[in-house]
């Protein structure tokens, strides 16, 4: 196990992130805790305001980076460790069964993610310098 005779070897937590967008949905739209529109501010315009990346980040608008999840809510997926993409032995929702899963991932217009797979190419990230606290990000320009 990770960590067990070298503490900086330990995980930063339990995985789960990948999980995170199909657990919401089924747990809290699907189940009728919040509608579709509070699940994206839940995952992209809150937080994007927070950290300072916002309106670049968060919105779908003109000099925004279309940074844009394509959701299947009707996809039906059963949660495992033989499924996700993370090098951890295990998932805290194995065996939860979920309907609707992110099918095609895009960041800056770029295809990163085709029917659930990762099809981006390594180096393909690239750092977003944020906003000073109260401050409000430029949007990019367009080229």
């Amino acid at each position: 196990m990770g960590g067990t005779d070298d503490f900086s070897k330990i995980p930063n937590g339990p995985p789960g992130i990948e999980e995170r967008l199909k657990i919401l949905h089924e747990f809290g739209v699907r189940a009728g805790r919040f509608d579709l529109n509070r699940l994206v501010q839940l995952f992209s315009t809150t937080p994007a305001k927070l950290f300072g990346l916002y309106p670049r980040k968060g919105t779908i608008a003109v000099g925004s980076d279309a940074d844009l999840v394509i959701f299947d809510p009707e996809k039906k997926h059963t949660i495992s460790v033989a499924t996700h993409h993370s090098t951890c032995d295990y998932n805290l929702f194995e065996g939860t069964e979920v309907t609707g899963v992110p099918e095609t991932v895009l960041v800056r217009g770029q295809l990163i993610v085709d029917s659930g797979e990762l099809v981006a190419q390594p180096g393909a990230g690239k750092f977003v310098k944020r906003a000073r606290v109260g401050e409000q990000l430029a949007p990019s320009v367009a080229v």
